[in-house]
């Protein structure tokens, strides 16, 4: 098992080394037209390696570290191409390197190897072939990259130009995104050894007794957080629609999926009775009892 889990890992470290030296070729050859649609076009082609990795595989969750992976490439190619503000961007890109390492870190730690696929995804092997593989391009692979890129624009509008100088809403803005992933990784970390003593509950204990997904709730406020830098530099507010868009991504497509596949096990209809799903109440409920 071992030598399996290994042995994805480096096919993958090969497959993400492959989809980013090609998105990042394509960026470049389309640099003309900009650089947000050249380096969107950058980004679908590096998904696209992936996707065929997928299906080489027969392994969407190939794609997950897409996710995680991409951001700070995508911020390094914008900051080579514009004028930041250096220390502004350096924080940007900090934030973006410890958030992507922590979250690539958190996947691999509870992933078995290139035979493991997430739950998510094998819902729907009842499809036929064709269409699962058309719902794992179109919305398991370019849907979320699409989402990810449009969280990205608030970087892009930092890369633009010096702008403002530092200020205090700086700060703010890596105040928030530092604590957004200290909240994801304590989240994180608070479910895994939980399910290591109570496996088949589910977790009520730490943030998880304040809110039933913290760990989204820490996603969704690292991109805030990042939006933030926006006003600082004195960017675009339109680029709000990045976070916008993938606060709704979490609240209509993330967390309603969880709850279903949730929804059976013992005791989580009184937890989710109790507790908030999303942002967490000021003052919590005592605890109800558990169900048998």
């Amino acid at each position: 098992m071992m030598r399996a889990r290994a042995g994805g890992i480096l096919v993958l470290a090969a497959v993400y080394g492959v989809a980013l030296t090609a998105g990042w070729a394509v960026a470049d050859r389309l640099a003309g037209a900009g650089p947000v649609w050249a380096l969107l076009a950058g980004d679908v082609a590096a998904t696209l390696v992936v996707f065929t990795a997928a299906v080489t595989f027969d392994n969407t969750s190939a794609y997950d570290p897409f996710w995680s992976v991409a951001p700070l490439p995508l911020a390094l190619w914008w900051a080579a191409r514009g004028d930041p503000d250096p220390v502004r961007f350096a924080v940007v890109a900090v934030l973006l390197g410890v958030w992507g390492i922590r979250l690539t870190g958190n996947f691999l730690a509870g992933w078995d190897g290139l035979r493991h696929e997430d739950w998510r995804y094998t819902e729907y092997r009842r499809l036929p072939v064709w269409g699962y593989w058309t719902v794992s391009l179109f919305g398991l692979h370019l849907m979320p990259t699409l989402v990810v890129f449009g969280a990205m624009l608030p970087v892009w509008a930092v890369t633009r130009e010096p702008g403002r100088p530092l200020g205090p809403l700086d700060a703010v803005a890596a105040l928030v995104a530092a604590a957004a992933i200290a909240i994801e990784a304590a989240a994180d970390l608070q479910k895994r050894r939980f399910r290591r003593r109570h496996p088949g509950r589910p977790v009520d204990t730490g943030l998880w007794a304040r809110s039933r997904h913290p760990n989204y709730l820490g996603e969704v406020a690292f991109w805030w957080g990042l939006f933030l830098f926006v006003p600082a530099a004195g960017g675009p507010w339109w680029t709000v629609a990045g976070p916008v868009a993938m606060t709704m991504l979490f609240l209509f497509v993330s967390i309603p999926l969880m709850e279903r596949h949730m929804a059976d096990r013992p005791g989580y209809a009184a937890y989710a009775a109790r507790v908030p799903a999303l942002l967490p109440r000021l003052r919590s409920r005592r605890s109800a009892p558990e169900e048998a």
